[in-house]
């Protein structure tokens, strides 16, 4: 099975697998599909608009240069769920029991799924206070099979109790209300405070990486997110350029580090840097990494799990662990008959990719 993804880090594609049939296959594995979204249809590493927190109350240098401090508010968000339909189809034959949305957002997912499943009752996760209000209203109809808690989606063995699950979905990324809310600190396109966080609780502003990390951690940070070329030269920008404390200032600094030849191609020079600091903000990778494993391990014989993801480092993550449960860890020559002793767990559904349906 390959990887969705082949764009650079940070290019706007998704990467969706389910994992596990109504029944086992003859040789008792179950089985994987994925899925991938077409390039262009996103902008900064944004996933489909979901609801997600206004501004929220700041902390640190993310309140200098007179930003208003950030606060939740639950007012209406414009949320279409990314290839909803293609995730109702993925999701399909999933026998009835817990459906477990870990990045349920404005719910728009988790109604789709509701709908189609009458036999399912859902958990859904998400850190940000303001998209779960926004989910408790969307998902109204449904309240009596619907459980929302504040978490990331690693606690999702904690909070499911044991109980095997029928159904998982995580929609990874940041939202496109998030991006659009200048006080989120998110776009390099709009003046705000350096923050980027997810959930308004979380210790971690941009704000304190850009202004405190070494330049060799910043530059090592930036070549992990796709920066390589440039990563040395935008780590010693903002060395000496510190302290940061806004969006347009940081992205202009990292603009002018770059050769003029160079920011001519490839769209704003800022985009990875921002990705990459959000990634670490919200420990997005390492959270992904964790949950994989234990999440496959608790799908009900039937269940699946489906990943929609947006860069290639997401693509990486979600392609081991795939890989790792249709293949048992086998370790021997691909295409010869395997005489490790591996037990597969999984199935791949199929290879390749998926197209979504037009968003507009």
């Amino acid at each position: 099975m390959r990887s969705p993804s082949t764009d650079p880090v940070g290019a706007p594609l998704s990467a969706a697998f389910a994992v596990a049939d109504r029944e086992r296959q003859l040789d008792g594995t179950r089985p994987v599909e994925g899925l991938r979204m077409r390039p262009g249809e996103r902008s900064e590493g944004a996933r489909a608009p979901r609801p997600s927190g206004e501004e929220r109350e700041g902390a640190g240098s993310g309140q200098a240069r007179g930003y208003a401090p950030v606060t939740v508010d639950d007012a209406a968000f414009a949320h279409r769920p990314v290839m909803v339909d293609e995730v109702v189809a993925a999701l399909a034959p999933v026998p009835p029991g817990l459906l477990v949305d870990g990045t349920v957002g404005g719910g728009g997912h988790a109604a789709a799924l509701l709908r189609a499943h009458p036999g399912l009752e859902l958990l859904g996760l998400d850190r940000d206070p303001a998209a779960l209000d926004a989910a408790r209203a969307r998902l109204a109809p449904f309240a009596p099979r619907v459980r929302l808690v504040r978490a990331r989606f690693d606690a999702i063995p904690e909070l499911s109790a044991g109980t095997p699950v029928s159904a998982v979905l995580l929609d990874l990324g940041v939202s496109s209300p998030q991006l659009d809310r200048p006080g989120r600190g998110f776009s390099y396109r709009r003046p705000g405070p350096l923050d980027m966080r997810m959930d308004p609780a979380a210790p971690l502003t941009a704000a304190e990486i850009v202004n405190s990390y070494p330049a060799e951690r910043l530059a090592a940070l930036f070549r992990a997110n796709g920066e390589g070329r440039y990563a040395h030269r935008i780590a010693a920008a903002i060395v000496a350029g510190r302290p940061f404390h806004d969006t347009v200032e940081l992205a202009e600094t990292v603009r002018l580090a770059i050769p003029a030849a160079a920011r001519r191609q490839g769209g704003h020079p800022a985009r990875r840097v921002f990705q990459a600091l959000r990634i670490e903000v919200n420990a997005e990778l390492d959270v992904l990494a964790a949950t994989l494993p234990p999440v496959l391990d608790l799908l009900a014989p039937g269940g699946r799990l489906a990943v929609i993801g947006y860069h290639s480092g997401e693509d990486r993550l979600v392609k081991a662990a795939f890989v790792a449960a249709a293949t048992g860890g086998c370790t021997c020559p691909p295409g010869l008959p395997c005489v490790c002793g591996a037990t597969p767990t999984h199935h791949l559904v199929f290879r390749g990719a998926r197209r979504p349906s037009p968003l507009w």
